[in-house]
């Protein structure tokens, strides 16, 4: 992609306004808090602690509707606490510069690395600096400074204590996540009766499981139907795969497929309902032909061998899904839900506790992965480079220029910098388009109307809640409350706001040029690494197929833990490539060996692979089972190959599967040479020898699309 389509693309992507879910309550909430906070300071120290406070309950609230699974007063706590303590260190070194500007560097550059934390963390981080940046300017001493930074502080305690006082659907964000992992496998049954090898975007699973994450004190508050569902979802997806799939033995059409598909449309029936149940907090509905379908007695005379087991898994994990999602209804709603999951099947629910580690045990575990983003290559680590050094350029530029205000310059920058280049160019796009719109209605007001503190206070309160229940509709709607917001309370605080309007646009512009200009100079472009992503999730592919394939070889000697790690780490892999290949669409950077339709070749091939290793999960072997001779040395064939593989791809070369395809023929050869119904070997063994040899297609697809 060209650098002029590039940026075209970005900027058009910035301007963006998108139809979202509004959530008022939650607005208001957050805009009372910090109407409670500008009051109480203005009446106990007057209007400048009161610009200072507001920024930290401003900040906070934020804070809280930013995309984690952590309790909401926390993330009101961790930001008004760490704003205050920002702003009492900034204006304490602000008289020296030297000092100041190394501990700009320092806790910016440490910003930028809290990205290696997640997005929430990155970005309330970089938040704080940037609003650092102001609140410094507002003490005239060290004991004031001390007072405006308890007052920040206060402001992020009222908001969380606002968020325990009146809880606004509580657990709404794990309800939501479980709820749409239930949906999307209702999706994929439905459309594995017309597709029987439809792939499944396993990312709605993958944000269930993060949601399902509690602290131990959470454990115990977390509402019923919010324990057991997703491990019985995870379940679901491969039996599902291997009820549809023909190569498990259900003819492509007659008796035994139209059974099949009233089984998958009844799954999905019944997923949807309790999908509906887990998000509304409602009772469990059922609909009545789809546990008829269920309850049918003709299964067994049309189905046998894996559809027949996958059938019977199907409707107790079906079961268990019920009896999970029936939450805490009343005792009759409860014993009605309960009495139709046992009409489909006996079954008991699953609980688990997927373990979170708690605020101060969270601590060693960021330090541990900003570490391990501290080496040569890592997008992280660029990051929190370019954004501490276009603070300091920022920072020395807004003093230099004789405008005042010059903070607004890595103010803006920083705001809107991120690892990713679409949306560090969209953001300083939406950046100034909103700050333009919104600076010039705040002084039109201004101007026309000459509010004083009061209404100004009213005025800001107003553009708070505008911003909390629009933020989600787009970058640029969120900024234009911002600017507004800004020139509201700094015009409280006695601001020039003659001055602001056309200096901050002014040096808004320069911030955000400055970020598009260190990212073309200092760029972490994904594009040269899909080689690497793609090679990354070979290799976990081939790990998981080699733990499916080692269970059948030595059933009792190995867990299924040892399966279920493979998968999750597949399946990070997985999204990492396809948030990879996302990312480098939009860069002005050739595919550097790597093209489009090699791109997409290889994307399917490993798809393919890693779902048949998902059929054979759905029929894993019990403990006590008998081993199948030759799994394990084709396990260790598979294992190795891929790692190999997975190197060879990141040198640039293309795969060679010869020893796993020499692994099977002599597999194959050895049970040519005996005659199984004699030898007793176990009925597995042509499940997995079939599954190999589609695993090895599969490979061999691979290698022929990195050429294409």
């Amino acid at each position: 992609m060209s650098w002029l389509r590039a940026l075209k693309e970005t900027a058009r992507s910035g301007l963006k306004i998108e139809r979202r879910r509004l959530e008022p309550l939650v607005a208001v909430r957050g805009a009372a808090g910090l109407a409670l906070v500008i009051g109480v300071s203005l009446a106990l120290f007057g209007p400048v602690v009161a610009a200072s406070s507001a920024f930290g309950a401003f900040q906070a609230a934020i804070a809280t509707f930013q995309r984690s699974w952590r309790p909401r007063p926390v993330l009101a706590l961790v930001s008004g606490i760490s704003l205050g303590l920002s702003t009492f260190l900034g204006y304490v070194t602000g008289t020296h510069l030297a000092l100041f500007m190394l501990l700009l560097v320092v806790w910016t550059f440490l910003a930028g690395l809290a990205w290696a934390a997640g997005p929430t963390g990155g970005i309330i981080a970089a938040s704080n600096v940037a609003i650092m940046l102001v609140t410094i300017t507002l003490p005239t001493s060290a004991a004031q400074a001390a007072l405006h930074g308890a007052m920040i502080m206060f402001g992020g305690v009222v908001q969380a204590a606002l968020i325990v006082l009146f809880p606004i659907r509580r657990w709404g964000a794990q309800r939501d996540a479980l709820a749409d992992a239930l949906a999307a496998e209702a999706d994929y049954a439905r459309r594995l009766r017309h597709d029987p090898v439809a792939h499944f975007d396993p990312e709605p699973l993958m944000v269930a499981r993060r949601a399902a994450a509690v602290t131990a004190r959470e454990a115990r508050r977390r509402p019923a139907e919010l324990h057991g569902s997703r491990g019985v979802a995870e379940r679901i997806r491969p039996v599902l795969a291997s009820l549809a799939d023909p190569a498990m033995g259900v003819p492509a059409e007659g008796p035994q497929r139209d059974r099949v598909r009233e089984l998958l449309a009844a799954a999905g029936s019944l997923l949807d309902a309790a999908a509906r149940a887990i998000r509304k907090g409602d009772p469990v509905r059922l609909p009545a032909p789809a546990v008829a379908a269920l309850r049918t007695p003709d299964t067994g005379a049309l189905l046998a061998g894996p559809p027949l087991r996958a059938a019977d898994r199907l409707a107790a994990l079906l079961s268990d899904v019920i009896e999970a999602a029936e939450g805490d209804g009343t005792k009759e709603e409860r014993a009605g839900a309960r009495e139709a999951a046992e009409a489909i099947e006996d079954g008991t629910p699953l609980r688990d506790h997927h373990p979170r580690p708690g605020l101060l045990r969270l601590v060693p575990v960021i330090v541990r992965s900003m570490r391990r983003e501290v080496h040569h290559g890592s997008p992280i680590l660029r990051h929190a480079v370019r954004i501490a050094v276009v603070a300091a350029v920022g920072y020395l530029v807004g003093r230099l220029l004789p405008l005042g205000h010059g903070y607004w310059v890595p103010m803006a920058a920083v705001m809107v910098m991120r690892p990713e280049f679409s949306q560090t160019y969209s953001r300083a796009v939406a950046r100034f388009g909103g700050t333009l719109v919104g600076v010039f209605l705040a002084s039109a007001i201004v101007q026309a109307a000459h509010p004083g503190t009061g209404p100004l206070a009213v005025l800001a309160v107003i553009c708070a809640l505008l911003m909390y229940l629009l933020m989600r509709t787009g970058y640029a709607v969120s900024q234009a409350c911002v600017g507004a917001y800004v020139v509201f309370l700094l015009g409280m605080a006695g601001d020039d706001l003659s001055q602001t309007v056309f200096e901050r646009v002014l040096l808004t512009l320069a911030g955000g040029l400055l970020a598009m200009i260190s990212y073309a100079v200092y760029p972490a472009w994904e594009t040269p690494r899909l080689r690497t992503r793609l090679g990354d999730w070979l290799k976990a592919d081939g790990r998981y197929a080699a733990a499916v394939v080692e269970q059948y070889g030595d059933p009792a000697a190995r867990g299924h833990h040892d399966v279920r790690a493979a998968l999750l780490a597949t399946r990070e892999a997985r999204v990492a490539w396809q948030e990879a290949v996302a990312t480098a669409r939009h860069e002005p950077v050739r595919h550097r060996g790597l093209s489009h339709g090699a791109s997409d070749a290889t994307q399917h091939a490993l798809a393919q692979f890693g779902r048949v290793a998902m059929l054979l999960e759905a029929h894993l072997p019990p403990g006590g089972a008998t081993p199948v001779p030759g799994a394990a040395r084709l396990a260790e064939a598979l294992r190795r190959a891929t790692d190999r593989g997975a190197k060879a791809v990141r040198e640039r070369r293309v795969p060679d599967w010869t020893p796993v395809r020499e692994a099977l023929e002599r597999w194959e050869a050895e049970c040519a040479a005996r005659d199984e119904a004699v030898t007793g070997v176990p009925a597995p063994a042509p499940l997995v020898r079939n599954s190999a040899g589609l695993l090895l297609e599969a490979l061999e697809d691979f290698s022929r699309g990195l050429t294409s």
